[in-house]
C-alpha cells in the first residue's frame, strides 16, 4: 500500500472516528436538552394553571386554544372523573390520575444516549408520562391539587411531541449525511497533499496534527531559515494559532462571565416561584413582595439576554442600516426617557447644536441612552449629568459627563470590555449587566466613530463620542 494511501486512510479513519463521536455526544446532549426544555415548559405551565386553580377556582390560561399554548389540559374531581378541559383538546384516552401517580415517569425510547430525565426535581404529587393519540405521541404530566392537605382534584398537562420527534430523526439524518461527506472530504483532500511528496510540507503537516490532537493552542510549528515560503507558512501558521488562542481565552471568559451572569435572576426568580407554590396563603403583602422580585430579577435577566444578542449580531458582522441621522432630535429623546432613571440628579442638556450623521438611528439613540444611563447609575443624588452635542470641522462629538464616583486609573482601559468587573463601587449591584458601555463600542466603531474616557475618582468621568458628520440634512420631498 502506497504512503499516499496509508496517509488518506489514516486520515479518513481518524476524522470519521472523531466527526462520528462528536457527532453523537453532540446528537444525544441537544436531543435530551431539547425534552428536558419541553417537560420544563410543560411543568411551569401546570403549575401556572394549578396556582391559579388553588387561589380562584380557575385560570385563563384554560381559555386558550392548544395552537396558542402547545399545552392542553384537563381537569379531573377527586375521585378522577373529569370535570373541565381547555379549548380544543384533541380526542386522547382518559386516564386514572391517581393510579397514573402511583407508576414510575415514563422515558421516551430510542431517542438521546443518556435517556430522558425530568426537569430537576419533581414536586411531590407530580408525574410525567407519555400517550398516544391523533397519530402523533403525546408528553403528559399529571399533579395532584391540594389545599390544606385536602385533595381538590388532578390537572393533566399534554403537549404534542411529533414536531419535536420529527426534527430529531431530520437532525440524526443529516449528521449522518455531513460525517459522510466529511469522510470522503479528508479523504480526497489527503490523497491530494501526499502525492506532492515535499518533506517539509510533511514535517509542518505532522506539527499540526500534534497541536490538533492536543489542543494546546500555545504550541508552535518550528520555521525553516532561509525565509522561503515554506518558512512564512510557517510563520503564518504560528500567528493563526496566537490569534486562535487569543480569540479561544476571550471566548472562554466571555462564556464563563455570561454564564455567572445568567445564573443569579434564574436563581432568584426559580426561588420566588418555589416559594409561592410552597406557601399558597402567604400573606398578600408578602405574595407582592415575592412577586415583585421576581419580576424584577426578570426585567433583569431580559435585559442581559438582549444586550447578548445585540453583541452577538455585532459579532456575526451584521450590517447597520445606514441613513441620514439628525442626533441633536436623537439627544433629546434620550434625554426624555432618561429622566425615568434619574433618583435626585439633575440631568442638564444646554448645548445640543445639530448634527446630521450616516447610520442607524436606533442603535445610535441606543448609545446616547446607555451613556447617560451609566452617568446617572454612578452619580450620587444631588449630582448632575451634563449631555452636550457639537459640530467639529467634520466630526460630530457627543459628550456626556458627570459629577460621580469616577473610575480608577488602572480600570480606565478595560472599561469597554464585556463583564469587566472594575472597583466593587461599580460592580453589578446596581441593576447593569456588565455589557452597556461594551454594546456602546460596538456601536461607534459601525458608524466609524471613536469613543474615549477621561475620569477622576471622586470627581466625575467624561465620555466623549467622535463620529463623521453628513454634510447637510436631507432634502424633504
Amino acid at each position: 500500500m502506497s504512503i499516499r494511501l496509508r496517509l488518506a486512510l489514516w486520515y479518513g479513519t481518524t476524522t470519521a472516528l472523531i466527526v462520528t463521536l462528536v457527532a453523537l455526544l453532540g446528537w444525544g446532549a441537544y436531543v435530551q436538552g431539547q425534552y428536558r426544555l419541553l417537560d420544563q415548559v410543560l411543568l411551569l405551565s401546570a403549575n401556572h394553571v394549578a396556582a391559579g386553580w388553588r387561589v380562584s377556582g380557575t385560570s385563563y390560561v384554560l381559555e386558550a386554544d392548544l395552537s396558542e399554548l402547545e399545552v392542553a389540559f384537563r381537569l379531573y374531581g377527586p375521585g378522577g372523573k373529569l370535570k373541565r378541559t381547555s379549548r380544543r383538546v384533541p380526542e386522547l384516552p382518559l386516564i386514572d390520575p391517581a393510579r397514573f401517580l402511583e407508576q414510575a415517569p415514563a422515558r421516551p425510547r430510542g431517542w438521546g444516549l443518556l435517556g430522558w430525565t425530568p426537569p430537576g426535581v419533581t414536586p411531590a404529587g407530580a408525574a410525567f408520562g407519555l400517550s398516544r393519540g391523533e397519530g402523533t405521541r403525546w408528553r403528559t404530566l399529571v399533579q395532584r391539587l391540594e389545599r390544606d392537605g385536602e385533595v381538590l382534584g388532578y390537572l393533566e398537562a399534554l403537549t404534542p411531541l411529533g414536531g419535536l420527534d420529527r426534527s430529531v430523526r431530520s437532525l440524526g439524518l443529516l449528521l449522518v449525511g455531513l460525517i459522510v461527506l466529511s469522510v470522503l472530504g479528508v479523504l480526497g483532500l489527503s490523497l491530494a497533499l501526499a502525492a506532492i511528496g515535499l518533506r517539509p510540507i510533511d514535517q509542518l503537516n505532522r506539527a499540526a496534527q500534534q497541536i490538533a490532537r492536543s489542543r494546546d493552542l500555545s504550541r508552535r510549528v518550528e520555521g525553516r531559515p532561509g525565509g522561503d515560503e515554506l518558512s512564512r507558512l510557517a510563520e503564518t501558521f504560528n500567528q493563526m494559532l496566537s490569534s486562535l488562542q487569543e480569540a479561544d481565552n476571550a471566548q472562554k471568559r466571555f462564556v464563563a462571565d455570561a454564564s455567572h451572569e445568567l445564573r443569579a435572576p434564574l436563581a432568584t426568580i426559580q426561588g420566588n416561584l418555589e416559594l409561592l407554590r410552597r406557601y399558597p396563603q402567604m400573606p398578600a403583602a408578602e405574595r407582592e413582595k415575592t412577586l415583585r422580585m421576581a419580576e424584577r430579577e426578570a426585567v433583569r435577566l431580559s435585559r442581559l439576554v438582549n444586550d447578548l444578542l445585540t453583541l452577538a449580531r455585532g459579532d456575526a458582522g451584521l450590517p447597520l442600516r445606514q441613513a441620514p441621522v439628525g442626533l441633536r432630535a436623537v439627544a433629546q429623546e434620550a434625554l426624555t426617557e432618561a429622566r425615568y432613571l434619574l433618583r435626585g440628579q439633575r440631568l442638564e442638556a444646554p448645548e445640543l447644536e445639530e448634527a446630521w450623521v450616516l447610520g442607524d438611528r436606533d442603535h445610535l439613540k441606543q448609545l446616547v441612552l446607555i451613556l447617560l444611563d451609566n452617568a446617572i447609575q454612578y452619580t450620587p443624588e444631588g449630582g448632575e449629568v451634563r449631555l452636550s452635542l457639537h459640530a467639529e470641522g467634520e466630526e460630530a462629538r457627543l459628550t456626556v459627563s458627570d459629577t460621580g464616583i469616577g473610575i480608577p486609573p488602572e480600570d480606565l482601559p478595560h472599561v469597554f470590555e464585556r463583564f469587566y468587573r472594575a472597583d466593587p463601587a461599580r460592580s453589578r449591584n446596581k441593576g447593569g449587566s456588565g455589557l452597556g458601555l461594551a454594546i456602546a463600542h460596538w456601536i461607534v466603531e459601525r458608524h466609524g466613530g471613536a469613543v474615549t474616557v477621561e475620569s477622576q475618582v471622586g470627581r466625575g468621568t467624561t465620555v466623549a463620542v467622535r463620529l463623521p458628520l453628513r454634510a447637510h440634512a436631507p432634502i424633504a420631498r
